[in-house]
């Protein structure tokens, strides 16, 4: 075996984040890493790259017992990672990033012709035809990807870890990713995968393991492994009817007579056609369409994020005006971003401080909340979103993806807001805390609160909506309701080119 981990034990303050874990990784072998949040997977990772020391167990790579201390130890001796958000520099250009630390020199000056020779030739086995003196940010994400797994593989050369790798890329990026990871597999490189997306990993990979509790569960081959025994290792129990059915079943009968929110010849110039959108009390709207269609823009502007530069917003009791964020705060709007990491949390407050954020914001900083509603609503939220952490104080983003999003739609919750926006609520997080969070969903729009979704899982959209808005080349262009909301429909109207009366 190329790579081989033995017994492998780490603690957090008395927390067992893995416990006695083996793995093993072949050359020539993609090899999927899964399992719910705070199942032991970023441990492992880091554990194995030098972020953390381990308190047990073994690591051998080649035949040799290897205890790296740091990242960079870690790719001296052969083990590279590549990230969700790449882990470059946007502002240099491709070639600068390939050679970051390592440029060719002449006469004790970086000899910037060599380097764009090295770069060009390292980039052209991974099947790209781009100009490498380019600033790197100026690329898609996906080729993005490609130069942060050329410049691990050329730094490393061994074992290559791609965490959640594909997380914000489109289907044709994903598959254009796949191809240069299959290139490497066929080369000899062992490569670690770890997705949320298990279509990917039935499609990539050749063996997986199963971690929960911080336990390994199983090692099997993935052409021997069916989906619905991989989610019951990752769950710990068989699907109930509800988790198993909850792709298949639409919501009905939410809908109230009056509009809650009224949307009217919304818009912005090179942004978001102006559209129509009425939002009923107890109701989920989902919107459809592919990245770039228009569907953040939405929610964007509803929320503030941008200024409209046509139309209105009004409820029952006149018009309401949105300039910003603090004014949709202030309508009781919610907004729980799609990058939680970015435009979500704050990584280094504290569970309980991020929860008490929108409610602090609605009712001014002149009018703190005490210490002690703090604590009570971060306790109340932690208890009833099952937000696994070891303390209100830890802060946010030691936590893992799942939890994190909890935490953020735990802040919403406790503003008690009567419309909410999510925008891919589930995205990059495991198979157990998406299932809870559409059953929040549920939950919650049965108590009277109005909900638009964003999301790139039809299956979801279709799960939670009682009506559904496709949206294309920044248009509203169709609204299905009751069985109209179905895959192939959804699917033909985003492709159709024929131009659909707007909503």
């Amino acid at each position: 075996m190329l790579l081989t981990i033995q017994n492998l034990t780490k603690s957090f303050v008395g927390m067992k984040a893995l416990d006695d874990v083996d793995f093993e990784l072949a050359a020539g072998e993609v090899h999927a890493l899964l399992g719910e949040n705070g199942a032991g997977k970023s441990t492992l990772i880091k554990c194995l790259t030098g972020a953390y020391s381990r308190d047990e167990g073994t690591i051998r790579l080649d035949g040799q017992t290897i205890s790296p201390r740091s990242t960079l130890e870690a790719q001296d001796l052969g083990i590279g990672t590549v990230y969700q958000e790449v882990n470059l520099l946007a502002n240099l250009t491709v070639a600068q990033n390939l050679t970051f630390g390592r440029e060719p020199r002449r006469f004790g000056v970086i000899d910037g012709g060599a380097m764009r020779r090295e770069a060009e030739a390292m980039i052209a086995g991974y099947g790209l035809d781009i100009d490498v003196n380019r600033d790197l940010g100026s690329y898609s994400v996906a080729v993005q990807q490609i130069v942060a797994i050329a410049r691990a593989v050329a730094l490393s050369g061994k074992v290559l870890i791609l965490d959640e790798p594909t997380a914000s890329l489109d289907a044709r990026e994903v598959e254009m990713l796949f191809d240069v990871v299959r290139k490497l597999r066929d080369e000899g490189l062992g490569i670690i995968f770890v997705s949320h997306f298990l279509d990917q990993v039935f499609a990539l990979t050749d063996r997986v393991t199963v971690l929960r509790n911080g336990c390994k569960i199983t090692t099997e081959k993935t052409a021997e492994l069916d989906r619905v025994r991989l989610i019951s290792h990752m769950l710990g129990r068989e699907l109930d009817e509800s988790e198993a059915d909850a792709q298949r079943r639409g919501t009905e009968g939410r809908v109230g007579s009056e509009p809650l929110i009224k949307v009217r010849d919304f818009g912005k110039r090179n942004f978001i056609e102006p559209f129509d959108l009425d939002i009923h009390r107890g109701e989920v709207v989902g919107l459809a369409g592919l990245l770039g269609s228009g569907r953040t823009e939405t929610a964007e502007l509803i929320f503030g994020v941008r200024s409209a530069q046509s139309g209105s917003i009004s409820d029952e009791n006149g018009k309401i005006s949105i300039a910003n964020p603090r004014d949709a705060i202030a309508a009781g709007f919610g907004f729980a971003p799609e990058d939680r990491k970015t435009d979500g949390i704050i990584a280094d407050l504290s569970v309980r401080e991020n929860i008490a954020l929108a409610l602090q914001a609605r009712r001014g900083w002149a009018r703190p909340i005490s210490r002690a509603e703090q604590d009570r609503l971060a306790a109340e939220y932690i208890e009833k979103l099952d937000i696994r952490t070891s303390s209100a104080e830890k802060p946010i983003g030691e936590l893992s993806g799942g939890n994190q999003q909890k935490v953020v739609l735990a802040r919403w919750l406790a503003m008690n807001p009567r419309f909410l926006i999510l925008d891919e609520p589930t995205r990059g997080i495991d198979v157990g805390a998406h299932a809870e969070i559409l059953h929040l969903i549920q939950t919650i729009t049965e108590e009277g609160m109005a909900i638009l979704i964003i999301s790139s899982e039809l299956d979801e959209l279709i799960a939670v909506s009682d009506r559904v808005i496709v949206v294309r080349d920044r248009r509203h262009v169709a609204e299905l309701t009751g069985a109209e909301i179905a895959t192939d429909n959804i699917v033909k109207t985003i492709a159709s080119s024929k131009k659909t009366e707007a909503v």
